[in-house]
């Protein structure tokens, strides 16, 4: 990578690898946000359990966003990202025998395993921002994420023709969509383990070594920050994230449940569901570039008013009518992605090469926590309550973000990573 045409050229090469392989990950990562919720309430039954999944698919994200971090510092994003996949699928095969054998230890095991594949399709977006310029990394991790759609969108949509290969198969319906995820994130890790050559963390990090001292020292001031990176961008980037978990995670989760009791089909779970993910990847590419442009802290303030936006049509929704259900949840993936984006762009920031992806995985095990604990809450204050004070409080809760921001903006002038 002697010049910046080559440096370039592995940019564009690694993006494209990426997107690859999100395609697939998002079809994955469908299954469990789909049906999840619902296979728990058959097999085990009562609401208060419809959270469950959730909370251990994502306390296996936890796990695995830690360890997928630790390994790409030490051997590349290739390595790290590729063992996380495959073991995705592995835990989404495991769901679909647990359904087949009717055993439900099993299927919390299973549930664990497959979280791998949620948090590496999370880490797979700081692969495609380790080679890209300051100014264009927000619009680097967006485009890792749009990728994510295609699949994401077309696995819940397909609910029901998975339901009925599964019944043909002997398998329960519900268990058909994690025949898609088994498949789709071993081609996933499939993808990155041949392709993703050289790797990009790899790369940067020999390129951040060979280069002249007033040439890093140009690089940091362009992207805001100091070669001792910002602690402070670490902490804000951190907390926008998490937020957006809690609120995104506990809302999705408990929506599937509230549509079946108001006698919705599986195709139209399927369908909200899919306009959901949809609204959580497909906007990425406008986020992405907004966030460089505009700035990272002026789109989290708009992630927290749209998830405030869309805890307030949920709760608020008659639970028969799916316009206004569909408007909630699409409001609710797109305040995600605002939060996720911004979020990411500060994090890469405030970072120095040296520990970032190590850092970026400690980050994301606690996103994952968070979101556990919003998927494992869920269905007990639904239980509790209703589905309504369930968003309402989600959305609420997004609002924190709001001081959050107002607590960076009062840092000196000096430690401010970013706008």
């Amino acid at each position: 990578m002697t010049t910046v045409v080559d440096q370039r050229a592995l940019y564009r090469r690694t993006l494209r690898v990426v997107v690859v392989s999100q395609v697939f990950g998002g079809a994955g990562l469908a299954a469990g946000v789909t049906v999840g919720a619902l296979l728990a309430q058959d097999m085990l039954g009562g609401e208060g359990v419809a959270g469950l999944p959730a909370a251990l698919f994502t306390l296996g994200s936890a796990l695995t966003a830690y360890v997928v971090g630790r390994v790409s510092q030490r051997s590349g994003r290739r390595v790290g990202l590729a063992a996380g996949f495959l073991a995705g699928a592995a835990g989404a095969a495991g769901i679909v025998l647990a359904a087949v054998l009717d055993n439900v230890p099993l299927l919390f095991l299973a549930l664990f395993v497959y979280g791998a594949g949620t948090a590496t399709n999370l880490q797979a977006r700081y692969a495609g921002s380790d080679l890209a310029a300051p100014q264009d990394r927000g619009t680097a991790v967006s485009i890792a994420m749009v990728s994510t759609t295609f699949g994401a969108v077309a696995g819940p949509n397909s609910v029901g023709v998975l339901g009925e290969l599964a019944t043909t198969l002997g398998i329960p319906a519900l268990a058909g969509p994690f025949l898609l995820a088994a498949v789709a994130y071993g081609l996933a890790g499939l993808v990155l383990l041949v392709l993703l050559r050289p790797d990009p963390l790899l790369v940067a990090r020999e390129l951040a070594a060979s280069a002249p001292a007033p040439q890093q020292a140009g690089e940091h001031a362009q992207a805001g920050q100091s070669s001792a990176g910002s602690p402070r961008g670490v902490a804000v980037g951190a907390t926008i994230m998490v937020l957006t978990q809690v609120a995104m995670v506990a809302i999705m989760t408990m929506t599937p449940v509230h549509m079946r009791h108001h006698d919705h089909g599986l195709g139209e779970v399927g369908f909200v569901i899919g306009m959901h993910i949809g609204a959580m990847f497909l906007p990425s590419l406008v986020t992405g570039r907004l966030v460089d442009r505009v700035g990272r802290l002026p789109m989290a303030l708009a992630s927290a008013l749209t998830l405030l936006a869309a805890g307030l049509v949920a709760a608020l929704a008659p639970g028969d009518s799916m316009t206004l259900l569909t408007v909630a949840l699409v409001l609710l993936g797109l305040g995600w992605n605002l939060g996720l984006i911004s979020g990411t762009a500060l994090i890469v920031d405030a970072t120095p090469l040296e520990t970032r992806a190590r850092t970026q995985g400690t980050i994301d095990v606690l996103i994952a926590l968070a979101g556990a604990g919003g998927g494992a809450m869920s269905g007990v204050v639904v239980g509790a309550s209703s589905f309504a004070v369930l968003s309402l409080g989600g959305g609420f809760l997004a609002l924190l973000l709001v001081p959050v921001v107002v607590w960076y903006r009062a840092a000196p002038a000096g430690n401010l990573a970013v706008r």
